[in-house]
Parts: structure tokens; C-alpha cells; sequence
């Protein structure tokens, strides 16, 4: 206080400073109604009862990889699998496997017996050693011929000479023919042994000792066959793609797959090939991914879910779903650089469950208002508070 008004307040009674009190007050009240009076003429969209402008939630329209996400049923199956004939006719004598057993290739699993064929071997071995006799009996006589003549000339016949040579040659000849006779017995024989093509499990037999089969020779042919080999140690899984997302298939692409069956167990795969042609039935075009199996978990049969990422838009602006914005060609409110509400039109394309593409409309780093508040309006001035867009996922 100034000193007039110290001495004055130290003199003054009780009621006198009680009126000094009274008019201060007055006093601070009138120059605080005009400052509000000169601020809301000068900002007539502020309230007058109002110090702050309202505080809206904002997010920035950035660029993103956007794409469509398409759920497609699947279902595994060997990556090789076979029935095993046998290519000749006989009884099996042995069966050294069942289904569920695991085998290595070239391990014996069948044995059949065909004396018949044991018999037709040891006669085409026994042919090869009278070839061969009849081959030495044949040259030495040709060899002493030609000996004889070259000491005393025209002491034999050209002609003999001649058939000598010709039987040297049909004898050797004949050796050659009862080797191949053998051969192709001892081939015979060997089809009596069935032996596992490559590693895998016996998902099916069908024969017992006893059993007589069949020679599986014929394509069209009704023989049983002994057992069926699956490689479930790397599979396939098959899955159709419509005809809509053909265009977004390629080879290495990422797939992620979840199976049920396994406990909801999920993994990410690449596609290893397609018949790059749509089947006419179902407008699909199949697809398939490599799935290694090193402890047989994964039983061929079981169904999967597939996940492709199609209709891709690497680096496309884009806005959260929970904004203002539609499909299609819609409005949206934004926060400009004068903190003022804006009516922005937008064409929006791809729609992710997450997310909206920004066709046109929009430019990057602009901000873009959280839903549509109906208390606010175009125009209006406000704080905004922006959102990282993780946060709005």
C-alpha cells in the first residue's frame, strides 16, 4: 500500500476498513468483465466463460504398406507318395513292415518267392558256359586252320577256312546273347525284393505272407499292390486362390498358416509353386507351400488356414478406420495450420480392417480429426492432441 493509505487504514474503525474492502473488490471485478467483453468481441468463437479452446484427438496421415488380408481353408498332403507293385508274379514269402512303421530308402520291406524265376537263372548261367565251351572248340580249330595254311598254302579249302571263321564268330556271338539272358534273370529276381523308393512312412499295406500277387506291369492293370509309401517328412499343403487374387500370386511369397488341429499352432510359409491355371469348375487356380515335417507332426489330411496378403499398396497415404471418413468418396475433418476446423473431401480406396487407403483428398503429415464430434463445426478453433497411429490399431 502507499503510505496515504497505510496511515489511513491504521486510523480508520472497523467499518471504515470494511467499505475500503468493498470498493477494491468493485473495483477488480469491473476491469476483469471488461477483458472478457473486449477478448470475446475480438474472438467471437470463443465462449466468453472460456479461456482454452477445445482440445480435439488428431492423427497425421502417413504413408503405410496396406494390402487386404483373404483367409483361404487348406490341407496337407505327401510330398511323395506311392503304391508299390511287384513286376513279377509270385507269393510273398516275408512282409517286414506295417503301416505306421518308418523306412529308409532302399530298405527291404517284401520278399517274394518265385522258384520259377530262380530256376530260368541258373539255365541261362549254365548257357553262358556252354557258349563259352563252344566259343574255345570253335576258335582253336579256326586258329590251326589258318595256322596249317600259312606253312603249306593251299593246303586247305578256302571254304573251310571260311566256315571255321564264321563259327568262331556265331559262337562268340553266343556268348554275349546267354550273358544277357543272365542278366536280365538275375533283373527278374531282384523285382522279388520290395524295397523302399525313398524315406517315409508305410501309410497302407495290403498283403500278408501267402499272399499271391499279381506282376504290376500294366498301367491299367488290377493287381493289389503290396504297400503305399508317404514322405510326410516335407508336405504339401494345397490351397485354392480365387480367381479375383490370381493377379497377387507369386513365388516366395510370404503365407502365414495357423492349424487348428496342432492346438492353434501357427507358422509362416512361402509359396513354392501354382498351376497358373484356373480351373474352370470353381474358378480357383491351386496353389502350394512346402511345410518341412522333421518329427511327423503334422498328420497328411489335416486341414490348415491360410492367410494370403493381396491387392498390396506399398506406401499409399493412409488414415485410421476410427476417423470421419467412409468408403468411397466421403468428408473428413481436419485440423489446418491456423488450428481451425476444415472440411476436407476424400476418396478413399482399399479398406483394411485397421485402416483406410487415401486415393486423393489428403497430402501427407496433414491431421486428420479422431470420429466426428458433433459440437464442433467447421471454423471453430481448437487444441489438438495427436495420436500415434499404433494407438488407434
Amino acid at each position: 500500500m502507499k503510505p496515504d493509505l497505510v496511515n489511513y487504514w491504521q486510523r480508520a474503525g472497523p467499518r471504515s476498513r470494511l467499505r475500503l474492502m468493498f470498493g477494491t473488490g468493485v473495483a477488480v471485478a469491473a476491469v476483469g468483465l471488461l477483458w472478457l467483453v473486449h477478448h470475446s468481441e475480438a474472438e467471437p468463437n470463443r465462449s466468453p466463460l472460456l479461456f482454452r479452446e477445445p482440445t480435439v484427438a488428431v492423427v497425421k496421415v502417413d504413408r503405410e504398406d496396406l494390402y487386404r488380408e483373404v483367409t483361404i481353408p487348406a490341407e496337407f498332403r505327401p510330398y511323395e507318395e506311392v503304391e508299390l507293385h511287384a513286376k513279377v508274379s509270385g507269393y510273398v514269402s516275408e512282409m517286414k513292415v506295417d503301416f505306421g512303421d518308418r523306412v529308409k530308402a532302399g530298405q527291404l520291406m517284401a520278399t517274394l518267392e518265385v522258384p520259377e524265376l530262380l530256376d530260368d537263372l541258373h539255365n541261362a548261367m549254365a548257357a553262358v558256359q556252354k557258349a563259352e565251351a563252344d566259343h574255345t572248340d570253335a576258335h582253336l580249330i579256326h586258329s590251326r586252320l589258318v595256322s596249317v595254311n600259312q606253312q603249306q598254302p593251299n593246303l586247305v579249302a578256302q571254304q573251310d577256312l571260311d566256315t571255321a571263321e564264321a563259327k568262331d564268330g556265331a559262337t562268340a556271338a553266343a556268348i554275349v546273347a546267354a550273358k544277357a539272358d543272365v542278366e536280365k534273370y538275375q533283373t527278374l529276381v531282384s523285382y522279388t525284393q520290395i524295397t523302399a523308393p525313398f524315406d517315409g512312412v508305410v501309410t497302407e499295406r495290403y498283403a500278408d505272407p501267402g499272399t499271391l500277387i499279381q506282376a504290376g506291369t500294366a498301367s491299367n492293370s488290377q493287381a493289389m499292390p503290396l504297400v503305399r509309401v508317404s514322405d510326410n517328412y516335407r508336405l504339401r499343403l494345397d490351397f485354392p486362390v480365387s480367381v479375383k487374387y490370381v493377379k497377387d500370386i507369386h513365388l516366395g511369397d510370404k503365407v502365414d498358416v495357423h492349424v487348428e488341429s496342432l492346438g492353434g499352432r501357427s507358422f509362416t510359409g512361402t509359396i513354392s509353386r501354382f498351376t497358373q491355371k484356373v480351373t474352370d469348375n470353381t474358378r480357383t487356380m491351386i496353389t502350394e507351400m512346402e511345410v518341412l515335417n522333421p518329427n511327423l507332426e503334422i498328420i497328411p489330411g489335416m486341414y490348415a488356414t491360410v492367410v494370403l496378403n493381396v491387392e498390396n499398396r506399398p506406401q499409399t497415404l493412409a488414415i485410421p478406420i476410427q476417423t470421419s471418413a467412409s468408403g468411397g468418396t466421403t468428408r473428413v475433418l481436419i485440423v489446418n495450420g491456423k488450428h481451425e476446423i476444415e472440411e476436407r473431401p476424400v476418396t478413399l480406396g482399399l479398406e483394411t480392417p485397421s485402416k483406410y487407403e487415401v486415393v486423393s483428398g489428403l497430402r501427407e503429415g496433414d491431421l486428420v480429426m479422431m470420429g466426428n464430434p458433433a459440437q464442433l463445426k467447421p471454423g471453430q478453433k481448437v487444441e489438438t492432441k495427436t495420436i500415434e497411429p499404433e494407438a488407434v490399431e
